[in-house]
């Protein structure tokens, strides 16, 4: 029963990071330069299964117990496709022809990953709260 909510936990946790980053790219949408000197780049939340590494795997099968389940983010990775070039030559940071470079951030794209990620929170909400009623009713059978 525990675990189950444990995985539940680890999508919500998931999916919070992912709407953060998302977040943080659209707010990002018209910095054209970082303390390093270039135009923001779109991150990404890479995700990957909890129980990957096998000595948890086999430690969670020798105490009969399935280890940890779920979901956990892997990583932050920065989108490495082209900035988008703009032609404004009154812009600071216009090149000697006029053009500045955008960051290779799309809204629509970043709206359509935040539709998602909101469904896949809404999902393990969802999931959290039949875990909890079937809890209560269990209880409430063994009152009976």
């Amino acid at each position: 029963m525990f675990s189950t909510v444990d995985i539940s936990a680890s999508g919500l946790t998931a999916q919070r990071m992912r709407m953060d980053l998302i977040a943080d790219n659209i707010a990002n949408v018209n910095t054209t330069r970082t303390d390093e000197g270039v135009p923001y780049r779109r991150k990404l939340a890479i995700f990957r299964e909890r129980n990957d590494n096998f000595s948890n795997v086999m430690a969670g099968k020798m105490s009969n117990n399935n280890g940890q389940n779920g979901v956990e983010v892997a990583g932050i990775r920065e989108d490495t496709s082209p900035f988008k070039t703009v032609y404004r030559p009154n812009h600071p940071d216009a090149n000697q022809d006029g053009y500045v470079e955008m960051p290779n951030i799309n809204i629509t794209s970043e709206m359509v990953d935040m539709i998602d990620a909101s469904r896949s929170y809404e999902a393990n909400v969802t999931a959290l709260n039949t875990t909890k009623r079937m809890a209560l009713k269990a209880l409430e059978i063994g009152r009976g």
